[in-house]
């Protein structure tokens, strides 16, 4: 289809034929697979696996090879043990199996059980570390955040639902109010992703209820230790707490952190809240119910930082105070727009749940659910490097294309990468594939007017479940009911 007049692509911004061949040459290209290849060595697993007996054996699916089709399942639509198997088939993972020579019949089975079984068999340290490593490699050359020279992550917490299981309900209890208990275990997770290209650091999580539940606060003091150095930390009003300054300072990572408007009130002297157009130079020291809640800090600890207050309108024109502390060195002018950034979350962790699926893990076990949840997280990060290099080639912001239609490219284009037999062939096919990131991107929304916080009921034809074991109420004989 050739362009159309008018159409919305710039023709300024078409790839050029050299940004195209410095792809090709570099390698930014290749597929997800060989992304993991690169990022992930197949000894660099072995070595990992040393003196354990999970994998000691020889069989035909090694433990690099699950976790590239646990990777898998989550870039794929389907997502099936089944779609595993028959990418193991047909992909070009296939040369990886370790068949036995006296083997009597030629091939591999399309049954799914080994595969499951050798997912099950996976240590959870293992995978970790392999997440760790495909967020490294992807991280060696990080976008520095405008005015600072350095990275800037962000930090916020959601939840996860999960299957149903005896196993998952006593580690990770479900959600109770006055009404009863929902049926679905919760897990709390801590995401922290780089401002600029959105990769994302291993996630950290734990139970929302029960005696072992932790606090997105808990789940921060544990990511701050796992950032790279010397990076930034930016979040919102959960995480302006002396504790959350306090560990970040320790580990020289600069903080961006909104505070409430009690908070600031108490940082500003307890008197009143600092007015609008406040800059200034403070000692942060902590509460006694700081100490309290956070025995790690010694009472004579002090954060020295800057307080500052903004005055913005949202989208109707209303008029709103932001109270910050910072570290930043940036201009007070500056402040907001950086916090500005902080929506970008919002979007990734929509991209997490739903594009990556894991806003519902279907799992049996503990364990399982926290594989699903590591290895998740590095395909959602092998996405975000196709757009990062798609934003390079093209001089694009990468956080200017769509996710959804990202993986719809790759997916469509990938499998044709694969059977290219010369580089002109592939050539052509790089031109075609930035040709089309080029009309995925976001539109430009200006002056979106807020919807109101409200929920729309779906309605149900069907009756609530019911326990089938209880027995209804009957009157006694001779008695009025």
């Amino acid at each position: 289809m050739g362009q159309k007049k008018g159409s919305c692509v710039d023709k300024r911004r078409r790839p050029s034929g050299e940004a195209a061949d410095r792809c090709i040459a570099s390698g930014e290209w290749d597929g997800a697979f060989e992304r993991y290849q690169k990022a992930v060595p197949e000894q660099t697993v072995r070595d990992m696996l040393l003196r354990q007996t999970a994998f000691s054996r020889e069989g035909p699916l090694s433990a690099w090879l699950v976790i590239w089709l646990m990777i898998f399942q989550r870039l794929d639509p389907n997502g099936s043990l089944s779609a595993a198997v028959c990418h193991l088939l047909t992909g070009p993972a296939r040369k990886f199996v370790r068949e036995p020579e006296d083997m009597a019949t030629p091939g591999l089975s399309a049954n799914t059980s080994a595969y499951s079984q050798a997912r099950c068999k996976l240590p959870l340290r293992t995978a970790q570390q392999v997440s760790q490593l495909i967020f490294e490699s992807l991280q060696q050359q990080p976008r520095t955040f405008p005015g600072l020279d350095r990275p800037v992550f962000l930090l916020d917490g959601s939840t996860i639902l999960v299957a149903h299981s005896p196993a998952l309900a006593v580690a990770c209890p479900p959600q109770r109010n006055r009404h009863g208990v929902s049926h679905w275990p919760t897990m709390r997770v801590l995401v922290a992703h780089d401002v600029i290209s959105g990769l994302a650091a291993p996630p950290c999580w734990g139970p929302v209820n029960g005696p072992a539940s932790v606090s997105e606060q808990g789940l921060a003091k544990e990511m701050i230790n796992r950032l790279p150095e010397d990076c930034g930390i930016m979040g919102d009003r959960n995480f302006g707490v002396f504790s959350m300054a306090y560990h970040a300072a320790a580990r020289h990572h600069p903080v961006l952190f909104r505070l409430t408007e009690v908070r600031a009130t108490k940082v500003n002297g307890g008197i009143i809240a600092p007015p609008a157009g406040t800059d200034k130079e403070i000692c942060w020291r902590p509460s006694r119910e700081d100490l309290r809640n956070n025995p790690e800090i010694p009472a004579a600890a002090l954060i020295t930082g800057r307080l500052l207050t903004c005055r913005v309108r949202d989208a109707n024109g209303k008029g709103q105070k932001l109270y910050f502390f910072t570290t930043f060195i940036l201009p007070a002018e500056e402040i907001p727009r950086a916090y500005g950034h902080r929506w970008n979350i919002e979007t990734d962790l929509r991209s997490l749940k739903r594009e990556v699926r894991l806003h519902m893990l279907d799992v049996r076990s503990p364990d399982m659910a926290a594989k699903e949840l590591v290895l998740g997280v590095a395909a959602y990060n092998l996405t975000r490097a196709a757009m990062n290099h798609a934003g390079s080639a093209l001089g694009l912001d990468p956080r200017q294309f769509s996710f959804s239609r990202t993986q719809d490219i790759l997916n469509a284009y990938l499998p044709l990468f694969a059977n290219a037999t010369s580089d002109g062939q592939r050539q052509q096919l790089m031109q075609e594939m930035l040709r089309v990131f080029s009309q995925s991107k976001l539109p430009q929304r200006r002056n979106r007017p807020a919807y109101p916080r409200e929920v729309w009921p779906r309605g149900c034809p069907f009756p609530k479940r019911k326990d089938a074991n209880k027995q209804p109420a009957s009157s006694h004989d001779g008695e009025i009911a």
